[in-house]
């Protein structure tokens, strides 16, 4: 029996273009940076290398501290002070990427539908971001971060998507048997491997993410319509 239902957020909760996205972000980011002297090249690279390390991640560590960690080893150990210059990014100039962003307001409808019916909801969202640019996503999708009983980010997680590793950790902190979950989102590679846990899981489409072009009809899949009317033949 199905009692917590968990969603990813880019592309799935909040509509985007993932390259759109990540262009208008790191050309934020960059021009943020650069009077601190980060050259914008070497510093997408650094940033693309933290974010792999944090996908590598084996549970010895938090992300933040994986993360930071190789931003040290290239930056040396001095950068570090500019943690706060990367903090007021978040909290200021990352909030214009909004605007490339969608806003689809059956994510909100179904979300609160689901909770209505009695359901745990949490946000299985990639711990890569730090906690503010995560609830800062959530509003432009029309979320305040008290609609989630947990939230994943880099601050609280150990392991990244695809590792099965993360949704374990989610369960072990809810409490929750994997045969208790459906996982739902819009990535094939990320999101849909919490069936290995054996956690049901649904692929929403609206914005989808086949890397390696697998066959989607082997999950169920659909709209925020047809997400509904799946939960609906778990009630049955």
């Amino acid at each position: 029996m199905i009692k917590t239902i968990l969603f990813d957020l880019d592309g799935t909760l909040l509509p985007m273009d993932q390259d759109v996205f990540v262009k208008s972000y790191f050309g934020r980011l960059a021009k943020k940076a650069a009077p601190y002297g980060y050259e914008t090249g070497r510093l997408v690279s650094v940033i693309w290398k933290g974010t792999e390390a944090m996908v590598k991640n084996d549970g010895s560590a938090l992300n933040e501290e994986v993360f930071w960690e190789v931003f040290a080893e290239n930056y040396g150990s001095e950068a570090l002070k500019d943690k706060a210059v990367f903090d007021e990014f978040y909290e200021k100039e990352f909030q214009e990427v909004a605007s490339d962003c969608g806003c689809n307001p059956k994510a909100k409808q179904t979300v609160s539908l689901i909770k209505e019916k009695g359901y745990r909801t949490v946000l299985a969202t990639n711990p890569i971001f730090p906690a503010v640019a995560t609830e800062s996503r959530m509003r432009w999708a029309g979320f305040q971060p008290e609609d989630f009983e947990y939230y994943t980010t880099y601050e609280n997680s150990c392991h990244s998507k695809p590792n099965p590793a993360y949704y374990r950790d989610i369960l072990d902190r809810i409490g929750c048997e994997p045969s208790e979950c459906l996982m739902v989102g819009n990535d094939v590679t990320e999101d849909m491997v919490a069936e290995s846990l054996g956690m049901k899981v649904f692929l929403l489409t609206d914005c989808l993410i086949n890397s390696g072009d697998a066959d989607i009809s082997t999950y169920p899949n659909g709209s925020f319509d047809d997400l509904m009317d799946y939960i609906k033949t778990l009630e049955a």
